[in-house]
């Protein structure tokens, strides 16, 4: 069997294993290893040549991964947090009930209050959301 084409079926079967195995790093193995082999198909090259391309390739395609990676801005802190979405909204204050303050934003009821040196309004007030704390808004009338 040709030695190029044992890179590119090594490189084929690391391409497999990433797909089976968390993390990254073994498409850039296997990348490498294809590309070494395509070398070598096109090239009779020395062992020591073979090796060289193999990490010229590797350190290749780590560097561009570095790169892509360090371009793209981190993920934001509050993804799938409860309040994520609702500052900033508005919504109507409910009349007190047992449970205490409730405040309608949208088609969902939340627990709110208000800051400690405010009181509670009389009937429906339309609030603005300033704060969340846990799932409890805290809420300020416009």
């Amino acid at each position: 069997m040709e030695p190029g084409l044992i890179w590119v079926l090594a490189g084929l079967l690391l391409l497999l294993a990433e797909l089976i195995l968390p993390g990254i790093f073994l498409l850039w193995v296997g990348l490498a290893a294809i590309g070494t082999g395509l070398v070598q198909l096109a090239v009779v090259t020395t062992f020591a040549m073979d090796a060289t391309c193999f990490l010229v390739l590797l350190g290749a395609g780590i560097w561009l991964s570095l790169t892509l990676r360090r371009g793209r801005p981190p993920p934001a802190a509050q993804v799938n947090a409860p309040g994520a979405g609702l500052i900033g909204r508005s919504g109507i204050l409910l009349p007190v009930e047992r449970y205490g303050l409730r405040v309608r934003i949208g088609d969902s009821d939340w627990p709110a209050r208000l800051p400690r040196d405010m009181r509670v309004p009389e009937g429906p007030v339309q609030v603005r959301v300033e704060a969340v704390d846990g799932t409890t808004l805290i809420v300020k009338p416009e």
